[in-house]
C-alpha cells in the first residue's frame, strides 16, 4: 500500500493537464475527477481555445475530444503534435470505430478511450501516460512560443532555430526550467557559471 501511495504521489506531483471538450457536463466531470486526484487542471470547451491554451502553456498531458464545432479534435491533434512532438495526448471520444482509433494513434495520440467511460479507467490511463512521459528523457523545453532544443542547443521562437553558445544555452535552460518563478542570482551563478557560494562570497568551482 505504501509503495502504491508513493507511486501515486510521484505521478500527480505538479502534473498539469489540459482537458478539451465541448460537452460541458463531461468537461466538468473530468476536471473535477482529475482535481480530486491532485492534478493541476485547465479546461477548454472548443478546439480553438484548447489549441491556444496548449501552445501558450506547457502541459504534461492533454485529454482531447474529437467531435467539436469549428476546429475539431483531429485537427487539434495534428497541429499540436506537429508543433510539439513530445506532447502526450489521450483522445476521449464517442467515436468507437477501429479506423478512427487507429488514425488518432498513428497521428500521435498515446491512448484512446471511448465514451461512455469509467473515471477509474480514465485515471488509470492518465497515471500510465504520466509515468511513461516521466521515464522519457526530455529533448526540449517550451515556454510560450519559445522552444529550446536540448540536444542541438538551439532556440526557436518561431523565426527558425538559432544556435547558442554554451553560456547562453545554460542560462536559457535554467530560466525555462523555472518559468513563471523568480530564479535567484545564487542559483544562476551555480548552474550557469559553476560558482559555489562560500561564506557569502561566490567562488568558481573546479579549475576552469
Amino acid at each position: 500500500m505504501l509503495a502504491e501511495a508513493d507511486e501515486r504521489a510521484r505521478a500527480t506531483s505538479l502534473a498539469r493537464i489540459l482537458v478539451v471538450d465541448d460537452e460541458q457536463r463531461i468537461l466538468r466531470f473530468v476536471v473535477r475527477g482529475l482535481q480530486a486526484e491532485g492534478y493541476e487542471v485547465d479546461s477548454a470547451d472548443s478546439g480553438t481555445e484548447g489549441l491556444h491554451k496548449a501552445f501558450q502553456g506547457q502541459y504534461d498531458l492533454v485529454i482531447l475530444d474529437l467531435l467539436m464545432p469549428g476546429l475539431d479534435g483531429a485537427s487539434v491533434l495534428h497541429r499540436l503534435v506537429a508543433e510539439r512532438p513530445g506532447q502526450a495526448v489521450i483522445v476521449l471520444s464517442c467515436l468507437t470505430a477501429t479506423a478512427t482509433k487507429v488514425r488518432c494513434l498513428e497521428a500521435g495520440a498515446e491512448d484512446y478511450l471511448a465514451k461512455p467511460f469509467s473515471m477509474d479507467e480514465l485515471l488509470a490511463r492518465v497515471r500510465a501516460r504520466l509515468r511513461a512521459a516521466a521515464d522519457r528523457p526530455a529533448t526540449s523545453l517550451v515556454a510560450g512560443r519559445l522552444r529550446l532544443d536540448l540536444i542541438r542547443r538551439e532556440a526557436d521562437s518561431g523565426a527558425g532555430p538559432a544556435p547558442l553558445s554554451e553560456r547562453e544555452f545554460l542560462l536559457l535552460r535554467e530560466l525555462m526550467r523555472h518559468r513563471g518563478r523568480i530564479v535567484s542570482k545564487q542559483r544562476l551563478l551555480s548552474a550557469v557559471w559553476r560558482y559555489r557560494l562560500l561564506a557569502g562570497v561566490p567562488r568558481p568551482s573546479g579549475g576552469g
